[in-house]
């Protein structure tokens, strides 16, 4: 069944939540953390030892990788070069990928060995703990997460505008937005899988004991806002282009809304008190509120090209409601980047 741990984090420099994060365009509410796990006591009697060696391996350079990342995400920056000439997001998400399959190893055909491993995380989004739990499939589901997580920070470093070559405003180019839709959609699946095939192989008791950023509201949530945030960029890409038609707009525009509409229902009632959590749902409210303006806007300039007093009617109703959500929208905005950790919002979708 599995064996769940939870102690008082101690204090400790990956620890020290951000007073701000700088410019965000994708907001990424917390890291995990894994803690090393030494392989060699519970595996070292069951499973080959160049096996139990390559899980160690693997663990303990993903533990190095991931604490390091830790310290320096809450900071907004470029990527960072490594000795290898990658960005130590790449670097680690790569370590994870390569992990996962000698991972699954543990679980496959209802293994026994799944529960002979005590894997720990520490929960940088619940500063008060560490969460050790002996089965495999929760080490799964943590591994799917962060590469979710390292997803969503590598599309964040996509569409933070850079000083352009003709000495313009910095900007975002078309080639970065299309490769962070790539990524939006990736992470998006990593979630989907978490909350389709992991969740559902944890016991139910255990899974309500799981930390909040691994509740299944969270994680739909997450997934969600992954694609509201890759259509949000369609979007933008249509706004820029001669050939989007009003209907593409307006379909792209609904889209965001039903996206964000089911994100703020997985997490609205979940018991997001921290920082991280609270500004998460700030979000996920502020972008919910300005698609429904765009799709307003879109929708009223669609019927206002009717020739009939009653199309120009509603498109007028339309565009007023559209007025009235982008203003709330604004109000949302900056209650989010007010909020803890203070951030300033880097690339806004110019629907209306």
């Amino acid at each position: 069944m599995g064996c769940l741990v939870s102690t008082p984090q101690d204090s400790g420099g990956n620890r020290r939540r951000p007073g701000s994060i700088g410019d965000v365009s994708v907001y990424v509410p917390g890291f995990r953390i894994p803690k090393p796990v030494d392989f060699s006591l519970s595996l070292g009697d069951h499973l080959p030892k160049n096996l139990v060696k390559s899980l160690s391996a693997f663990r303990t350079r993903i533990v190095v990788m991931a604490s390091q990342e830790a310290s320096t995400v809450s900071r907004t920056r470029r990527k960072s070069a490594t000795q290898h000439g990658g960005s130590t997001l790449a670097d680690l998400h790569q370590a994870l990928e390569d992990y996962l399959p000698i991972l699954l190893g543990l679980v496959k055909d209802g293994s026994q060995l799944q529960h002979n491993v005590q894997f720990v995380w520490m929960n940088q989004e619940d500063e008060a703990e560490e969460t050790a739990i002996s089965n495999a499939w929760y080490e799964v589901l943590s591994v799917l997460h962060l590469m979710a997580m390292l997803s969503l920070s590598q599309a964040n470093l996509l569409l933070l505008p850079r000083a352009s070559s003709d000495g313009y405003q910095p900007k975002v180019s078309e080639d970065s937005r299309r490769a962070s839709i790539d990524i939006f959609l990736k992470a998006a699946g990593y979630l989907d899988c978490a909350v389709r095939n992991v969740l559902p192989q944890l016991p139910n008791p255990l899974r309500k004991e799981l930390p909040v950023d691994l509740a299944e509201g969270v994680l739909r949530a997450l997934c969600l806002q992954a694609l509201g945030q890759s259509v949000d960029i369609q979007l933008g890409m249509a706004i820029d282009s001669a050939k989007a038609t009003l209907a593409v707009k307006r379909r792209l525009a609904c889209e965001m809304v039903k996206s964000w509409q089911q994100a703020q229902d997985n997490i609205m009632n979940l018991p997001l008190a921290n920082g991280w959590g609270e500004k998460h749902r700030l979000l996920i409210k502020w972008k919910y509120v300005e698609a429904k303006a765009a799709a307003y806007y879109y929708h009223g300039l669609i019927l206002d090209e009717g020739n009939t007093e009653k199309s120009h009617g509603m498109a007028v109703a339309a565009l007023q409601a559209a007025d009235e959500y982008f203003k709330e929208s604004k109000r949302a905005c900056e209650a989010f980047n007010a909020a803890s950790p203070l951030s300033r919002w880097a690339m806004h979708s110019d629907a209306l």
